[in-house]
């Protein structure tokens, strides 16, 4: 069975992702880890999801009946449980969240022991540990060596130092007018803590979370009540993160949003023009924008690309040497302060770039102009392998006769598939992309 999706496990709480399969997920992985052991311990934090308690739960049961002690520290960033899994020496963390998904979803991801987010070679062996009911029966441990859980409250303020130095000692934020929308998940405490003692004039919404109102019209993907927030109060900047605090959508002055790509490409010029973008180069995924990798070009940046997914811009950066690189969705990877997308890192370098170039935020966040892209999700009951749907290669072959790029893929975690066109003429996307999906939903939904 494939559990692992390009995040983890992920599923509706309670039918997908039950109690159950949280259990044996937790016994197989820490079977795993227990191979390699060094201090025994694994690091457990979640999201405010409600069926964050009931997931919470069946994990610690799964992890102590194989012999782990837990350290379970409550709500949490997902980047906050990769910095204090390596920070407190855990043999691995492990983050229950779905991220951007809504309250009645829920996921497991897990992090190694520096931190990082597993690969799919070791994500396949604890699959195959998951059903091999043999394996974990023999693994459950008796009398003395089962395991024990502990809950502590005192982590919050090592990450908040960690992030907090993250941003430069010549700059403050005094004066600064921000608003935050914490998108009523993970973040809603730590994030107004870090911007109000770096001296910010700070506005926050949606920090109120109660177990089914997280990414509930707010946050990442739905910047609109942020964007009147920044207009009403006169604010200099919006920083909108998600669920897990993982991903960062940034509002300007004006009240527009800025396009994930703009941002990554205004991030990595501040960077570079202070020496620190290692090797002059960056990582974005097969999603960013052409006119990103022309402007690169044009200042002698070299652009890597990879599969969707943080862990795959990692995994560049990682093989390249590289200390830059995100996603055009928000999860931006600046490795010398976090292993994975900081939503609260990315804020603090993207208000330093801001104040360091004298302009406002609608200046200083618009460097060139994007080609057209248009996006659509197709809800799916099956994920058929495209390459059988009948004149799939002569449709893809239209489109790139058209000059058109194209990338269509299923999502890794939901029943959808995602398609994204881009080209110069958006009246011509247009209806290519409404021909395309009109032709997809026929061939998957029969």
């Amino acid at each position: 069975m494939k559990l692992f999706g390009t995040d983890g496990v992920r599923g509706k709480a309670g039918k997908e992702l039950s109690v159950n399969v949280a259990l044996k997920l937790a016994m197989a992985a820490g079977v795993h880890f227990r191979k390699k052991s060094i201090t025994n311990k694994i690091l457990i934090g979640k999201d405010t999801r409600r069926s964050g308690y009931m997931l919470e739960n069946a994990i610690v049961a799964g992890l102590t009946a194989v012999g782990y002690d837990c350290v379970q520290i409550g709500p949490m960033p997902t980047p906050a449980i990769a910095f204090l899994t390596e920070d407190m020496r855990c043999d691995a963390g492990i983050m229950i969240s779905a991220s951007h998904n809504p309250y009645y979803d829920n996921g497991i991801k897990f992090f190694d022991n520096e931190g990082n987010k597993l690969n799919t070679d070791i994500e396949a062996m604890i699959e195959g540990l998951y059903v091999d009911e043999e394996a974990i029966e023999s693994s459950q441990k008796r009398e003395k060596e089962i395991g024990s859980s502990k809950r502590i409250d005192d982590v919050i303020g090592r990450y908040i130092v960690h992030i907090k130095n993250s941003f430069p000692k010549h700059l403050s934020l005094k004066g600064v007018r921000i608003v935050i929308d914490a998108a009523n998940g993970a973040a809603y405490r730590v994030a107004p803590t870090i911007f109000s003692e770096l001296g910010a004039d700070l506005i926050v919404i949606n920090d109120e979370p109660n177990g089914f109102n997280i990414n509930e019209k707010c946050g990442a993907l739905h910047p609109a009540k942020l964007a009147e927030e920044v207009l009403k109060f006169r604010a200099d900047i919006g920083f909108a993160l998600d669920g897990d605090a993982d991903r960062l959508v940034v509002v300007d002055e004006k009240g527009n949003t800025i396009d994930g790509d703009k941002l990554i490409a205004a991030l990595a010029i501040h960077l570079n023009s202070q020496g620190l973008l290692k090797k002059s180069s960056v990582v974005a995924t097969v999603m960013s924008n052409g006119a990103m990798a022309d402007f690169f070009a044009s200042q002698k940046i070299q652009l890597f690309r990879c599969n969707v997914g943080d862990k795959h811009v990692l995994e560049v950066m990682q093989k390249e040497g590289l200390n830059f690189g995100g996603e055009q969705s928000g999860h931006i990877i600046f490795s010398d302060y976090a292993k994975t997308g900081d939503g609260l890192a990315s804020a603090l370098q993207t208000i330093a770039y801001v104040l360091s170039t004298g302009k406002p935020a609608s200046e200083a966040l618009n460097l060139f102009e994007l080609y057209p892209q248009l996006q659509e999700a197709i809800v799916v009951k099956t994920k058929k392998p495209l390459e059988e749907l009948n004149g799939y290669a002569e449709k893809i072959k239209e489109l790139e006769d058209k000059k058109i790029s194209h990338l269509i893929r299923y999502s890794g975690t939901e029943n959808k598939l995602r398609i994204l066109l881009e080209g110069k003429s958006e009246a011509i996307l247009t209806k290519e992309l409404e021909s395309l999906v009109d032709y997809l939903k026929s061939g998957l939904n029969a």
